[in-house]
């Protein structure tokens, strides 16, 4: 597959060109990338107005998706604001008020961008799971949904690894005539397993997804898709994005989406059917040696080690003194993310620092349930409301001010506008929050 907006960077870095424009490196190597590094020159083409060779690229990435693709340089946090936009736009442009039914699990940039545009939200939640899965049983959600809900948003993969049934919700939200909106930032080499797994393919209407997590891609690099039936949305999809987005779009990330293209359409779909079975393989083996294991997706290798008597934070800091990063770690679970680039010597190095930390006796002690608290403010009027930042001891009953969370997980505990009832709290303290933000008296 052709890569345009590679090979015009590599002419242009090769030129006697005087670099008069932005960047001020002047294509001048610091890091190593620089002479690659432009802005938007005549041929360079323009990321929300785009007519040349990045319209040619992104035409590329849809082809192998299967849809109408767009490029975020700022990771799928754009792309979710641009899905909730376009959302609004759907329904009002329909004489509908926008509302979207929601797992509680979103990312907390879904809170914000709700906040942002102002939009009335529903949140579903999964019983007695943790604030960092929301399992949606599609007859379930038919029945929870209010009448009036325009769109259903959910998180599939979640950053645990599990996955939703995307065909199910798809098909739910058909036959009431709302829009399916899946964030999938962790899950945009499902597309390319042997049968697709990617919720555009099983029946989503919009969806994001960072290359740069599970693809051969620079971080923040994303995709927005949308379905090829949404015309008016697919033409309102650069004004979105625009929206929300950089007027500088970083072009080293672009250039990178743009060579993952080549890979995608031959190298990438091989060496990820070779890669499987041997992360199959680890998993089985690890199951075997008595680590419990978690989620659904191929290439999250997420464990429970309390079963085995450690924390997640444990093991994390274990396995960082043998020079092994995790993705994420918290009491309860350690992510560790695997991708064709990881040779078998690598996952063989994992599988044997795991195996040299002894079982001890099990931890009892469960996440607390995180459920819904009164609404007192709808989210924008609490996150633009007079705050104060109280210790969490002293919050009962406050009304939360801020999405309350670090990234990652990103995954809020309690969300902008609910008042802070004793499990809140609870959570609070288990995950070590020890302050939050709460609207003034």
């Amino acid at each position: 597959m052709k890569t345009p907006v590679v090979d015009f960077a590599r002419r242009y870095a090769a030129g006697d060109a005087l670099r008069l424009h932005m960047p001020g490196h002047k294509g001048q190597p610091v890091l190593g990338p620089e002479p690659w590094d432009l802005t938007e020159i005549p041929g360079a083409d323009s990321l929300y107005e785009a007519a040349g060779i990045l319209r040619e690229s992104e035409e590329n990435a849809g082809q192998l998706y299967g849809c109408p693709t767009f490029y975020s340089a700022e990771g799928s946090s754009l792309a979710v604001r641009a899905m909730v936009y376009l959302a609004c736009r759907w329904a009002m442009e329909r004489g509908r008020r926008p509302k979207i039914a929601a797992a509680r699990n979103v990312h907390r940039t879904f809170v914000t961008a709700a906040a942002l545009l102002d939009v009335e939200l529903q949140w579903l939640t999964g019983a007695g799971e943790s604030h960092l899965r929301c399992t949606l049983d599609p007859k379930t959600v038919d029945a929870a949904l209010d009448a009036d809900v325009t769109a259903l948003y959910c998180t599939s993969p979640d950053y645990l690894g599990h996955t939703q049934d995307i065909a199910g919700l798809a098909a739910l939200c058909r036959r009431r005539d709302i829009l399916l909106l899946v964030d999938g930032a962790h899950g945009a080499y499902l597309r390319f397993l042997p049968q697709s797994r990617h919720p555009m393919d099983l029946g989503a209407d919009l969806c994001c997804a960072s290359a740069h997590k599970t693809l051969p891609v620079l971080t923040g690099g994303a995709y927005l898709h949308i379905a090829a039936a949404h015309v008016d949305l697919t033409a309102q999809a650069k004004s979105a994005l625009a929206l929300f987005g950089s007027t500088s779009p970083s072009y080293l990330i672009l250039e990178s989406l743009d060579a993952c293209n080549d890979l995608l359409a031959e190298d990438y779909p091989r060496q990820l059917a070779a890669f499987l079975p041997r992360a199959a393989a680890l998993q089985a083996r690890l199951k075997a040696a008595g680590w419990q294991l978690t989620g659904d997706e191929p290439l999250k290798l997420t464990l429970c080690p309390k079963a085995r008597g450690y924390t997640g934070e444990a093991v994390a800091e274990y396995l960082l003194e043998a020079g092994i990063f995790s993705e994420f770690a918290d009491p309860d679970y350690l992510v560790l993310m695997l991708t064709p680039a990881l040779g078998e010597a690598a996952l063989e190095r994992l599988e044997q620092a795991l195996a040299a930390l002894p079982p001890r006796t099990p931890l009892g002690e469960t996440p607390p349930p995180c459920p819904v608290g009164p609404t007192r403010l709808t989210p924008r009027q609490a996150l633009f409301a007079p705050r104060e930042q109280v210790a969490v001891e002293d919050a009962l009953g406050r009304v939360l001010a801020d999405v309350q969370v670090s990234c990652p997980p990103a995954v809020p505990i309690a969300v902008c506008g609910e008042a802070l009832t004793a499990q809140a709290l609870a959570a609070f303290r288990y995950y070590g929050v020890e302050l939050v933000w709460v609207v003034r008296r």
